[in-house]
């Protein structure tokens, strides 16, 4: 007995292992496409929940997918609504792992094939590099998960004798309830609700517990699975607590829906598969969260405006520091550094905008001060801890690109302290003109600083600003030659001008690397170099 309890403890921890292999290399693989999947078709939040679903099937895991989302929340890609409908979605694609292993595991005991399969995969993991050792990690990860189950259901046939059906609490609603707590635990403990259903099909299939007993631990775990979100976040910045806080509470409404349905669900599931209980399981499992998706959709804006009550905060982002809990996924990490930077460059092109227009002050930019040092210091310090992982060079330059806003950032900034040297642009009526164009071209870039048609404006703007403080440079050391302007009035003029210019210049590239870093535009040379 004592080692059919070790075996099948064995078996779990290699399906576990096995899973997390498979995810990360599935994650690799797929990043960029399956964030472009999320981001594209998260209009609503019935594509986003449709989204949500796709990737957690795909990457087999919905912790992945919920990290993905925190990201693009943070980053200002995803409403909040939007990315409540990604969390419906997340759990009808972790459903796809029971089908996996129920078709696969049990109908096709794939666990004999997965032996060559695992040594290739260590042939791949050894000799390649790159895409091909993640392709070797995550046909290891498949093997390690028919293995495990394999093991598992060898453990279970002699652990089946001491846990029989009647010594779990009986077929009743507190009975079912105490079950359901069973499977809470069991997910607290090893982490992986995707491996305690695994573990409940395998005990299933050999009759160590009955298909109603079966179903409560599933619901358990279904809601246990949400402490590791609410442990994540802890300490995290308030999109992710909201996240969070939706996945628990959408959650607990599924699993209520599914436990007053297994009296009448389970049999008839049992009756349509011929007796089949772990397809029936499976089915049940998906039907609920199927079931509570369809239900929670419609009330989306109301639940999620229900969870912003719950966890208030201001929506200014640039007060909020980055959650470093982000950085155990690099494009998750450079998608919320993009959504900080994206903030500050909006405030400071509002504030800029608003002191170079005609009659403008600089309370914006005094309104600003106290909070933009620390910001930067968060976000440089931030983006030096994101490590890229070998061989992804769409990420590295995606840092890279951010890196260089960044910069391009912090040196505006120290353009906009040069207050006397503003004073003159706007007092000049010589460099008043092109002042206040590039002033109207910084509001307008401060409500949208991501886009293409604002990269293209200053980009044109900043090539005709530099060509023309060219002339005005040139015409003021020739006024002064002619002694028409003293020596001191040349330098304030000709260091209003380097202010302007390198204003504009420094706006352009902030702009331009923005797109980069999102993919949107490839590296290009500035309007103007910086003089």
């Amino acid at each position: 007995m004592q080692g059919d309890i070790l075996t099948l403890l064995g078996g779990i921890g290699m399906f576990l292992l096995g899973m997390r292999l498979m995810t990360e290399a599935l994650g690799q693989l797929g990043s960029r496409q399956l964030r472009a999947v999320l981001r594209r078709l998260t209009t609503s939040p019935a594509t986003g929940a449709l989204a949500g679903a796709v990737t957690t099937a795909a990457i087999q895991s919905s912790s992945a997918t919920m990290l993905m989302t925190i990201g693009f929340v943070g980053a200002g890609f995803l409403t909040f609504p939007q990315a409540v409908g990604v969390v419906f979605g997340a759990n009808v694609g972790t459903t796809v792992t029971g089908w996996m292993v129920v078709l696969l595991g049990f109908k096709l005991h794939l666990a004999t094939a997965a032996l060559p399969l695992l040594f290739a995969s260590g042939l791949f993991a050894a000799l390649g590099r790159g895409q091909a050792a993640r392709v070797g990690a995550m046909l290891a990860g498949f093997s390690l998960v028919f293995l495990g189950l394999d093991m598992m259901q060898a453990g279970a046939e002699g652990f089946g004798g001491m846990m029989i059906p009647e010594a779990l609490p009986a077929d009743t609603i507190g009975g079912r309830l105490a079950l359901l707590a069973l499977g809470v635990v069991v997910t607290l403990v090893i982490q992986s609700s995707s491996a305690g259903v695994a573990m409940t099909l395998v005990l299933l299939g050999s009759d160590a517990i009955t298909l109603p007993q079966a179903a409560s631990m599933v619901i358990g775990m279904d809601i246990g699975t949400t402490f590791k979100s609410v442990v994540a976040t802890m300490g995290g910045s308030r999109d992710m607590r909201r996240t969070a806080m939706a996945h628990v509470a959408y959650n607990l409404v599924t699993g209520a829906v599914a436990f007053a349905l297994v009296g009448i669900a389970v049999p008839a599931l049992d009756q349509a598969f011929g007796g089949d209980g772990p397809a029936a399981l499976v089915a049940f499992h998906t039907l609920f969260n199927l079931i509570g998706t369809l239900l929670m959709l419609p009330v989306t804006a109301p639940f999620a405006r229900l969870i912003e009550r719950l966890i208030p905060g201001s929506g200014v982002v640039l007060a909020e520091s980055l959650d470093r809990r982000l950085l155990a996924d690099a494009e998750a990490a450079l998608d919320s550094a993009r959504g900080a930077t994206s903030a500050v460059a909006a405030a400071l092109f509002a504030a800029l905008g608003a002191r170079l227009r005609r009659g403008g002050t600089d309370a914006a930019l005094r309104d600003l001060a106290p909070r933009m040092g620390p910001v930067l210091d968060d976000i440089g310090d931030f983006l030096i801890r994101i490590r890229v992982p070998e061989g992804k060079t769409d990420t590295l330059a995606r840092r890279t690109a951010l890196l260089h806003r960044f910069d391009h950032l912090q040196r505006l900034w120290h353009r906009t302290r040069q207050e006397e040297r503003l004073r003159t642009l706007a007092a000049d009526p010589v460099l008043r003109r092109p002042t206040e164009t590039l002033g109207a071209a910084l509001r307008l870039a401060a409500a949208a600083p991501d886009t293409a048609p604002n990269d293209a404006r200053m980009r044109r703007i900043t090539r005709l600003i530099g060509e023309r403080t060219g002339r005005l440079r040139r015409s003021a050391l020739l006024a002064e030659h002619a002694g028409l302007v003293s020596p001191s009035g040349v330098f304030e003029r000709t260091d209003a001008i380097r202010t302007l210019q390198r204003a504009a210049h420094h706006a352009e590239r902030v702009i331009h690397y923005g797109l980069v870093a999102a993919g949107e535009a490839q590296e290009a040379k500035p309007a103007e170099q910086e003089p």
